[in-house]
């Protein structure tokens, strides 16, 4: 097969889970044999932070063949401006300058891949293919989280060529409803695929006794979505009763102002030799394995994928019952806990999993069980043979 991979935002460096999954996707493909390109949308010039396999093609629209084309600054203020008031139209910008600006480049690379499937990361690039350019070639749409937010964030002309894909993916059939209520009476198909999840073949060391155990978070220190704060407050309130526990955040920095809200709270609780700001790793298998205890007080997730690869090491963890993605994943009561939503719940059952090092072992090896049907062959597979179907049925 010849496949396009359509993701209009960042690529290079970044570290999120938009960009992991769609190196991991191109590269496996290409492993399978097929022809894949990559199309992604970056002021900055330079590799992704997940290494690409040098086989996929990868094309940066704002850099294309010696052509620079930056998102200009008026356009990032009049969009800041406009999202102060409604995310619709502050998200219509970067449409109006992918219009303008970057169709050109877009048509170029389909005339040189002749792509027989596409699949768009997100609604702003489905736009592009269905609307802007009204191509034939077969559509299948990401969706990376509740795809509830497209109907109140996404401006309507991107939510309106969901109507004319191929299918429209979900990562979990809590998020495929809203989808199937919007394009029914239209021929789309909405397809439930989960990410994929390493199966890692060591596994945390839970029995083994330790001088020191450890609370481990990894994910991007992001106030109002993975909302650590939350965390350190917990910690703080159970740290005097478990003295030789620690506590461990790894990812990058979000706001600086929050980043040293943060350190102030660890500091007056006087924990800063127990409560570390790690920054971000490109070995996230050696930090899991190494912890004791995994907690995501994450408010919403796409799928939360630090959750699942911590699950899948073999940790048990806590989370939020209001966050669809963590109860989705988290059997509360057999692979973890979970919460309800504050800084004295979330330390509740953090307590209840660190008193109990027996109860730790069962659910952690509850946990790596509960993510086999995660497994890369399972999940590549069925994404392999959903656009075979595509194809054929074309």
């Amino acid at each position: 097969m010849r496949i396009l991979l359509a993701n209009f935002s960042k690529m290079v460096g970044d570290t999120g889970g938009l960009a992991k999954v769609n190196v991991a996707f191109a590269n496996e493909m290409a492993r399978r044999g097929h022809t894949v390109t990559t199309v992604y949308a970056d002021d900055r010039e330079g590799a992704p932070f997940f290494p690409l396999d040098e086989r996929v093609r990868a094309y940066n629209l704002h850099h294309f063949r010696g052509q620079t084309t930056l998102f200009p600054a008026h356009y990032k203020i009049r969009r800041e401006i406009l999202r102060a008031f409604s995310q619709k139209r502050g998200r219509a910008v970067n449409n109006e300058f992918t219009e303008k600006y970057l169709l050109p480049h877009v048509r170029t690379i389909l005339t040189e891949t002749q792509p027989e499937v596409i699949i768009a990361f997100q609604p702003a690039s489905a736009k592009v293919f269905l609307s802007d350019l009204g191509i034939h070639t077969p559509v299948i749409v990401m969706a990376h989280g509740d795809t509830r937010d497209y109907f109140y964030n996404y401006p309507d002309a991107e939510v309106a060529s969901l109507r004319h894909a191929a299918v429209c993916q979900a990562l979990l059939p809590a998020f495929a409803e809203p989808l199937r209520a919007y394009v029914a009476g239209f021929p789309v198909r909405v397809e439930v695929i989960g990410n994929v999840v390493p199966q890692y073949a060591q596994q945390a060391d839970l029995a083994r006794e330790k001088e020191f155990y450890k609370v481990v978070f990894v994910g991007r220190l992001v106030r109002n979505i993975k909302q650590p704060h939350l965390l350190i407050q917990a910690f703080i309130r159970i740290a005097a009763e478990f003295p030789n526990w620690k506590l461990e955040l790894w990812g990058a920095e979000d706001k600086r102002l929050y980043q040293k809200k943060l350190q102030r709270m660890v500091e007056k609780a006087g924990l800063s030799a127990r409560i570390h700001f790690c920054g971000t790793t490109q070995d996230v298998p050696h930090v899991l394995e190494g912890a004791d205890l995994y907690v995501m007080p994450s408010a919403r997730e796409g799928v939360g994928m630090a959750l699942a690869e911590a699950l899948s090491m073999g940790l048990p963890a806590v989370g939020f019952r209001s966050c669809i993605a963590v109860r989705a994943l988290l059997r509360d009561g057999e692979s973890g806990l979970l919460a309800a939503d504050g800084a004295e719940p979330l330390a509740e059952k953090m307590a209840v999993l660190i008193r109990d090092r027996d109860l730790r072992v069962r659910m952690g090896s509850a946990a790596r069980e509960s993510m086999r049907v995660y497994a890369p062959k399972i999940i590549w597979g069925r994404w392999e043979t959903l656009m075979e179907d595509v194809i054929a049925s074309r």
